[in-house]
C-alpha cells in the first residue's frame, strides 16, 4: 500500500464523538514513550503528522487521521501513566477501554513495544485483557534501530515465547524503526489486506 494522503480528522475524549461514518479503523497504542507518534508520523510520510514530544503522554484524546480517503489511522493515549493523577489515569484508562471495546468500526488494534526491553508486566496484563476481552490486535516492536540485528532478534523471541506459555496460535508482530523506516511496507500491506477482507 501506498499512502497518498493522510489528513487529521478530529480529537475526541469519548467514543461517541469518533467519526461516524463507518470506514475501518486502525489504532496505536503503547505505553508512555514507546515511539509511538515517531511510527505513525514514518508510516503516513508525515513528520508533522502526529505530535511528537519528549514529555511522555502527552497524546490525551483519540486522535483520528484519514489516509487515502478509506480508513482511518487512529492515535490513542498511552497506558501506564506514572506522572498523571489517579483520577487523570482512571479517566484516560476509562476512555481507551471503552473506544477498544465499543467501537465497532476497530479493525485491529496495534500494540507498540519498545524492542529494548524485557516483557513488561504492564505490557502482558494489557494483551492478556484484550485477548480475554476478544480484541483483534498485533504486536509492533518500535526502536529496533537501537540494537544490533541479532540483538533485535533474540529480544523479539525472548517476548513472543513468554507470550507462547499463554497464546495458541500467537499473534502477528512486525519489527520496526522510525528511524530506518524497517516495516513501513510489511506494516501497510498487512492493513491493506485486512481492509480487502473487509470489502470482499
Amino acid at each position: 500500500m501506498i499512502i497518498k494522503t493522510a489528513e487529521y480528522v478530529k480529537s475526541s475524549a469519548l467514543p461517541s464523538q469518533c467519526p461516524d461514518n463507518g470506514l475501518p479503523e486502525y489504532a496505536f497504542i503503547g505505553r508512555s514513550n514507546v515511539g509511538k507518534s515517531s511510527l505513525i508520523n514514518m508510516l503516513t510520510g508525515n513528520k508533522k503528522l502526529a505530535k511528537t514530544s519528549q514529555t511522555p503522554g502527552k497524546t490525551l484524546l483519540i486522535n483520528h487521521f484519514i489516509i487515502n480517503g478509506n480508513w482511518y489511522l487512529v492515535d490513542l493515549p498511552g497506558y501506564g501513566f506514572a506522572k498523571r493523577s489517579k483520577k487523570e489515569r482512571a479517566k484516560l484508562e476509562q476512555m481507551i477501554s471503552s473506544y477498544i471495546l465499543q467501537r465497532e468500526q476497530l479493525t485491529n488494534l496495534f500494540v507498540l513495544i519498545d524492542i529494548r526491553h524485557d516483557p513488561q508486566q504492564i505490557d502482558m496484563e494489557f494483551i492478556q485483557w484484550l485477548g480475554q476481552s476478544e480484541v483483534p490486535f498485533s504486536i509492533i516492536f518500535t526502536k529496533a534501530d537501537k540494537l544490533s540485528h541479532a540483538k533485535s532478534q533474540a529480544n523479539v523471541n525472548t517476548y513472543m515465547n513468554k507470550l507462547a506459555q499463554e497464546w495458541d496460535p500467537l499473534p502477528p508482530h512486525f519489527i520496526t524503526s522510525a528511524e530506518t523506516r524497517l516495516g513501513k511496507d510489511e506494516l501497510l500491506n498487512y492493513i491493506e489486506e485486512i481492509t480487502n477482507t473487509l470489502k470482499d
